[in-house]
């Protein structure tokens, strides 16, 4: 069983000794650090120009990535004070003997909810799809036979959130030490605390996808012991979840079911009256029509509604969290809370029309079709130079391209797996706009 007086650790990467919450200066809280350390990074900052429903979108109403992950945060804070506040009146001591207060889980959610994204590539899922496509079944295969298959599955099935747990850490190249988080939001972030094999159809949400890259396992496991995450049986390196990661994914869950629905109303991607009567659906309860009515605008009255919306939902995910909590922290509970939600049935037909309207809408389709192709082709230009280079064969044009990488990126690499991954961590982490025009220079299209 995990026990909140490990799962809250403030512990740092590099700490030899530990952290106490009660010595803590209230005015500058670490889990508030840890926020204010992603905010601040340049991997954060360049969310601004990711993809988060419409790739390139120009219409300053829709969200990126950037904006996204900071609502995924304000709502991931109330969650984890709402559940804060329950877990400390039923346990008390956490406060009387060790200090914790319930504003400690909300910054503790708040900041892995505005990390949850940082690893995703440009152009949105489907620049994951790319990258994995890439080695599965493009040009990249050729390395199949010279990798381990775990290392070989981190390539085919590039995650991004293993990606993240890179980046927040400093596992990456070029980085040294990452950001420094704290280990309680560490665990958080990780909705995935597993390796990529072995891949098991089974009915656990933190199955369905990976939580780290090979080169990254030994610190993972550092992390996950130190919170007394409990080890799943039948694999090399899993883990349960910490389980603040329900909350994370909550707040996720319920950031892109209602507002990727608003971009779409916005865009004119799916109709009013639709989308009035599927949030109404979701608010009847909580609804006051006498306020409704007197609003006169689309804008106003979607708006309304999404913030009705977004409080049932908190409010119900905080329920089905306290109620399943001794399970959570036996490691029994294996489903996202939105799945348990008494509102899933409306929040299913939202996403129906979703996938339907905006993600399958042609302007979405389009984008992602030029998305693939530059990332493919920067893969491919990259990797082959960085081989070549290593192998002593490199062109003058190879060595005119690696110029063209940043300095952390010129790191050399004696293991094909890491300058594989190496190259990868560089494409996933330009932003839609400078991987095209990285694109366009290397296919001789930029403007000189």
């Amino acid at each position: 069983m995990m026990h909140w007086e490990q799962l809250l650790s403030l512990k740092r990467q590099g700490d030899k000794g530990k952290r106490l919450r009660k010595e803590q200066d209230d005015t500058r809280l670490g889990f508030e650090v840890d926020y204010d350390r992603i905010i601040f990074s340049s991997a954060f900052r360049s969310l601004q120009d990711k993809t988060q429903v419409i790739p390139l979108s120009k219409t300053d109403f829709v969200h990126t990535r950037l904006t996204h992950s900071l609502e995924v945060s304000v709502v991931g804070r109330s969650i984890g004070r709402l559940v804060g506040k329950k877990i400390i009146e039923k346990y008390p001591h956490l406060k009387e003997i060790h200090g914790y207060q319930p504003n400690d889980f909300g910054a503790i959610v708040a900041a892995a909810s505005l990390a949850h994204d940082i690893g995703n590539p440009p152009f949105g899922h489907s620049g994951e799809k790319a990258i994995g496509e890439y080695f599965k079944i493009g040009n990249g295969k050729q390395f199949k036979d010279q990798l381990s298959p775990k290392e070989w599955q981190d390539l085919i099935d590039f995650e991004g959130n293993a990606n993240g747990l890179s980046v927040l850490t400093g596992s990456r190249p070029g980085v040294s030490g990452g950001l420094r988080l704290t280990y309680a939001t560490l665990g958080a972030f990780m909705k995935y605390p597993k390796e990529s094999l072995p891949k098991k159809p089974t009915q656990n949400i933190s199955d369905k996808k990976y939580g780290f890259f090979q080169s990254d396992k030994l610190f993972f496991q550092e992390v996950a012991e130190e919170l007394g995450m409990i080890k799943k049986t039948g694999y090399d390196i899993a883990f349960q979840r910490h389980p603040l990661a329900f909350l994370v994914e909550a707040a996720d869950d319920i950031c892109y079911t209602i507002i990727d629905f608003e971009d779409g109303i916005n865009l004119g991607l799916v109709s009013e009256d639709f989308a009035l009567e599927y949030l109404i659906n979701l608010v009847k309860d909580s609804i006051d029509s006498s306020k409704f009515h007197q609003l006169t605008t689309k804008e106003d009255r979607i708006s309304y509604l999404r913030a009705l919306a977004i409080g049932s939902l908190i409010n119900d995910a905080v329920k089905v969290f306290i109620e399943n909590e001794e399970a959570i922290l036996k490691g029994e509970f294996h489903s996202a809370l939105t799945d348990k939600s008494k509102y899933k049935v409306q929040m299913d037909d939202i996403i129906k029309l979703s996938v339907k309207n905006i993600y399958q809408s042609r302007e979405v389709v389009e984008k992602e079709v030029v998305g693939y192709q530059i990332i493919q082709t920067l893969l491919d230009k990259f990797i082959t130079a960085f081989n070549n280079k290593f192998n002593g064969e490199a062109s003058n044009y190879d060595n005119l391209l690696l110029k063209m990488l940043p300095e952390k990126f010129h790191e050399e690499k004696d293991d094909l797996y890491k300058r594989l991954l190496h190259i990868c961590h560089y494409v996933s982490l330009l932003t839609d706009g400078n991987a095209l025009e990285l694109f366009e220079t290397i296919n001789g299209r930029k403007k000189l």
